[in-house]
């Protein structure tokens, strides 16, 4: 019989030792979360991180400083701006801390938009034009000089150029 529960006991020993081992996990530590104070100049803006938590300045909030984050801050009538937040380890065995913490930010004033304001165009005096080269032979009558545009506000259009004699017009030599 003594043989009988040897046997069993070794049995019993041999299906313990083949079963998943406990986890040790619960010896590490996690990080504990840490508070980050997040202020504006001036005060009431919307502060959201990349975490997707989100305060109205000053405020605080807290989160793990596992990885590198951002805060971007917001406020009507400002220039949103983003500060980036990374965890910094004081030492080797020290738990990582945020940096900066606090966050402070002084918002800058938004650009105010530009009116299109209509400018007026000083008249431009008509610049003298050079004088065409005399005609060859023709039988059309010489062209008038165009009248000098009157002074506008906007440019005046060119005034057309002469136009070329055209083989119809022009005195061919006769054969």
């Amino acid at each position: 019989m003594s043989r009988v529960i040897a046997l069993m006991a070794c049995g019993f020993m041999l299906a313990a030792c083949s079963a998943t081992m406990p986890s040790l996990d619960f010896l590490k530590s996690t990080p504990q979360p840490e508070t980050l104070a997040i202020e504006s100049e001036p005060p009431g803006a919307e502060a959201k991180t990349s975490l997707g938590e989100s305060c109205r300045t000053p405020c605080k909030l807290s989160v793990q400083p596992g990885s590198e984050f951002s805060v971007t801050l917001a406020l009507s009538g400002y220039q949103p701006q983003t500060v980036s937040v990374r965890p910094e380890a004081d030492g080797a065995a020290a738990a990582p801390r945020l940096a900066p913490n606090p966050v402070r930010v002084d918002l800058r004033p938004a650009a105010p938009a530009k009116k299109l304001v209509a400018k007026k165009k000083k008249p431009v005096a008509a610049a003298a034009r050079p004088a065409a080269p005399p005609p060859m032979a023709s039988a059309a009558p010489p062209p008038t000089p165009a009248p000098a545009p009157a002074p506008a506000l906007a440019p005046a259009p060119s005034a057309p150029t002469e136009a070329a004699p055209s083989a119809t017009n022009y005195p061919w030599p006769s054969r």
